[in-house]
């Protein structure tokens, strides 16, 4: 089985990502999991891009995107991307759209497709703060988030998908006046945890489909 995360370059002035910096803190394989990463630009269009790209590059059955959300206390796993982008400050490419849909002609919204509920609980298990959240905002996170749901429900090899919002990490949140932060062997051990529900739980499926047929 094969798992593909994504990250986030620095974006909005700061310095680092942890999305991003995540990335090469996670082992290239987790028991039978092989895990592939990818860095993403924080740019509406060529995030999507970038994606695309790195899917058709690792056929993976699980992907996992994880985005910063400054101001969040805890590992937000996503329930629904939103078929918009709204953006509040500009992209790295000084991009800024209002009000304009990520998938011309796409449904409204896609739920993800792993086991977040399963996932929090493990999380919350190992001592990680942690819960589902019901928005991904308007941002590059949602742009991504919503695209590769849309790429699994149209690709010819569909993939089981989400998305991980993580918090400020403590060198951030201290120019950030009373933000909550969390460090990056937290977020790290996270994002290890998710896959590993994910692994699970699409073995589980795979080998119940596999018995009835």
């Amino acid at each position: 089985m094969r798992a593909l995360v994504t990250g986030f370059e620095p974006f909005g002035g700061d310095r680092v990502n942890p999305s991003g910096a995540a990335l090469a803190h996670l082992p290239a394989r987790r028991g039978d999991l092989i895990v592939e990463t990818r860095l993403l630009p924080t740019v509406f269009g060529r995030a999507l891009a970038a994606l695309h790209e790195a899917v058709a590059a690792t056929t993976p059955d699980i992907v996992l995107g994880i985005g910063l959300a400054g101001g969040r206390a805890e590992l937000s796993l996503e329930r629904v991307a939103i078929n918009i982008d709204d953006a509040r400050i500009a992209d790295n490419a000084g991009n800024q759209p209002i009000d304009r849909p990520v998938v011309a002609g796409g449904p409204p919204a896609y739920f993800a497709t792993l086991p977040i509920k399963a996932a929090v609980a493990e999380l919350r298990r190992d001592g990680l703060p942690a819960a589902v959240s019901n928005s991904a905002g308007t941002f590059v996170c949602n742009h991504v988030f919503y695209g590769l749901m849309h790429l699994a429900a149209t690709a010819s090899r569909p993939y089981r998908g989400g998305f991980l919002h993580v918090p400020y990490l403590p060198e951030e949140a201290a120019h950030q006046a009373g933000a909550p932060s969390m460090t990056l062997a937290q977020i790290v051990r996270g994002i290890a945890i998710i896959l590993d529900v994910a692994a699970a739980r699409t073995a589980d499926i795979a080998a119940a489909e596999g018995a009835i047929a």
